[in-house]
């Protein structure tokens, strides 16, 4: 069982995730949990929920991640596909990082 101390501490670290931050061309693709990781949990969920809505790609790349699919096609399916992929491993397997840090 994890002390108090030790759950503040590691909740401390956490960086608090933002409602619309900017997104990089490729999420992160490690086996571990990353600050961008954090900061963009909210991102990840929209992306998952767009995805199970059966929203158009371009749309959730234009909406959620910022990139304009008409002006760079390729960097807006690459960052649509990279985010989603990883929201998948958050459901999957990343949570479990976040269980441990108590957070």
């Amino acid at each position: 069982m994890l002390s108090h101390a030790f759950r503040q501490k590691a909740r401390a670290r956490m960086k608090e995730p933002q409602l619309n931050p900017q997104v990089a061309d490729l999420a992160p693709a490690g086996p571990t949990l990353t600050m961008y990781d954090e900061e963009h949990m909210i991102t990840y969920m929209r992306v998952l929920d767009a995805d199970q809505q059966g929203a158009d790609w371009r749309d959730v790349s234009r909406i959620v991640l910022h990139i304009d699919p008409d002006t760079a096609a390729d960097r807006a399916r690459r960052a649509f596909e990279s985010h989603l992929s990883r929201a998948r491993w958050m459901t999957e397997q990343g949570y479990r990082h976040l269980l441990r840090s108590g957070s």
